[in-house]
């Protein structure tokens, strides 16, 4: 199987509700413009879940649908082949100067990885007839409304 060298272009930082990018210097020049937007596509490295033992997981139960089984390439999990994330984010500000990406909230760790950011574009990011598994009926069919109804819902048990 091929290897492939990944760079690292910035940092999550979140505190709380406060969640932003920190692009690395040499890649700050690539956020010109993309304040124009009004969400970006993060990927990012799950690094704490990068080890053997988890990188040869094919299979979890599911957090959400107790009792049910998938294969992670049927979730989001983070234990994978490759532990990279994926998040669609708001974007509420960038700062170029320091390259800064205010961002609304993502579903990773302080100090995790950036790989990438993409503009979000509904002409190739929107599907206007999908269905999703079972376990997830009932849930949000937008982003708008998940905060509240993870509020409502908590799906993980502490």
């Amino acid at each position: 199987m091929a290897a492939f060298n990944i760079q690292q272009i910035g940092v999550i930082r979140s505190a709380g509700e406060d969640s932003a990018i920190e692009v690395f210097e040499p890649y700050r020049p690539a956020l010109e413009k993309l304040d124009q937007f009004s969400h970006v596509m993060v990927f990012w490295w799950a690094h704490q879940f990068d080890n053997d033992a988890k990188r040869q997981i094919t299979r979890v139960e599911l957090p959400y649908a107790p009792g049910q089984t998938a294969g992670v390439f049927a979730t989001r999990t983070e234990p994978r082949p490759n532990p990279i994330g994926l998040t669609t984010c708001s974007i509420n500000r960038i700062d170029l100067a320091s390259g800064v990406l205010h961002i609304s909230w993502i579903d990773a760790f302080d100090g995790t990885p950036v790989l990438d950011l993409k503009p979000y574009l509904p002409f190739s990011d929107r599907v206007r007839d999908v269905h999703v598994a079972e376990w997830f009926a009932g849930w949000p069919g937008w982003l708008e409304d998940s905060a509240d109804f993870f509020a409502d819902h908590p799906i993980f048990e502490e």
